[in-house]
């Protein structure tokens, strides 16, 4: 049977949903047997028809289909591509899945009529794959009947961190020889919970002098952030690179000695998952996060890091300041956090269990 990956977000579209379905594709076991159909050109979505304005996406799905002689779709998204799916359903009986990350439901469960639309595609579908347990189970209270339907695949991680000169290089263009390098990878917008950890720097700096946070990302409280550095006076203790590539990234990670981001949910928007803990732990890196969303698949307390209350900077602080002043600890962390990530998150044993799971 050929599948039919139908996605709003695919690579080189950049961001964790479209990190989830390049790998999906990469890993599938029968590689002739599966097909993307995404709107990286625009074709999909017609914004002119503010009513209808997933048309073109129906018409694209008819020709997919009958060209490859589709026999299951994919469907990436629950709105608008999974009413796509349902109407296709109704007329051609082509089955369909769900995929589920997190703010896809939530915002679709805050208007009613999206609620009532919703629970048709999913009581309509063959599967709903679950990016991670906290959206499952959002998903089973909110439509109980679906619940025998629904299976958690979490991201996958590659294990690309092995960058020891590249490692000593970037230490010393910053400056970060015999520094404690405290690291954030993502978007710059408030649930990720990065103007936490710079308001927590003024408690951990007297415990960890030597202490450096820096930032990878951009968005839109960058300003904020930078406004919060100079009123708490961290000049010179919080580095900002905004643009980095995927390998620059994956070298950061490698020299880097505690990874953190204590994401929050933020009216209805959370941390679906929070891929950059494994792939920080696939780098050997102990990791603090935020107790809140899905980030409970990805961080365990105590063994692959360390899980804060993320609006509590005095705790947000204790945890960084115990890593800081623990080398051991963090190699322990480190090292069961690598081992967890290559071993249950791998990319290729992650779309195994999708495959076989759509596939009953």
């Amino acid at each position: 049977m050929k599948t039919l990956l139908f996605t709003l977000e695919y690579p080189p579209f950049h961001g964790g949903v479209a990190n989830y379905y390049g790998n999906l594709v990469k890993y599938w076991p029968e590689p002739d047997y599966i097909s993307v159909l995404h709107n990286n050109n625009g074709r999909l979505i017609n914004n002119k028809l503010p009513l209808l304005k997933w048309l073109p996406a129906y018409f694209a799905l008819r020709r997919k289909i009958k060209q490859e002689k589709i026999g299951h779709v994919l469907a990436g998204q629950i709105l608008p591509l999974g009413t796509v799916s349902l109407i296709y359903r109704k007329f051609y009986k082509t089955k369909y899945s769900v995929i589920l990350h997190g703010l896809d439901l939530a915002y679709a469960l805050k208007q009613p009529r999206k609620k009532w639309l919703t629970g048709k595609i999913l009581k309509n579908s063959k599967k709903i794959i679950c990016t991670n347990s906290y959206v499952a189970k959002l998903a089973r209270q909110t439509f109980p009947e679906i619940g025998p339907k629904i299976a958690v695949i979490n991201p996958g991680v590659d294990n690309n961190f092995q960058f020891s000169i590249f490692n000593f290089q970037l230490r010393k263009k910053y400056n970060l020889e015999n520094k404690i390098v405290l690291l954030s990878v993502g978007r710059l917008v408030k649930r990720k919970g990065f103007d936490m950890v710079i308001e927590a720097m003024p408690k951990v700096l007297p415990e960890a002098p030597n202490l450096i946070y820096v930032i990878i990302g951009d968005g839109e409280e960058i300003e904020n952030c930078k406004l919060k550095i100079e009123n708490f006076g961290l000049n010179g203790k919080v580095i900002f690179i905004q643009k980095a590539d995927d390998n620059e990234r994956n070298v950061w990670y490698a020299a880097s000695d505690i990874f953190i981001m204590p994401a929050r949910e933020i009216n209805g928007d959370f941390e679906g998952f929070g891929l950059v803990y494994l792939e920080a732990n696939a780098a050997g890196k102990p990791v603090i996060a935020g107790n809140s969303g899905g980030v409970g698949d990805a961080v365990i307390d105590g063994l692959n890091g360390l899980l804060v209350d993320p609006l509590n900077t005095a705790e947000i602080a204790s945890a960084i300041i115990k890593l800081a002043q623990n080398p051991a600890l963090r190699q322990k962390l480190g090292e069961q956090g690598r081992a967890r990530a290559l071993k249950e998150f791998n990319w290729p044993k992650q779309i195994d269990k999708m495959y076989k799971i759509i596939n009953l």
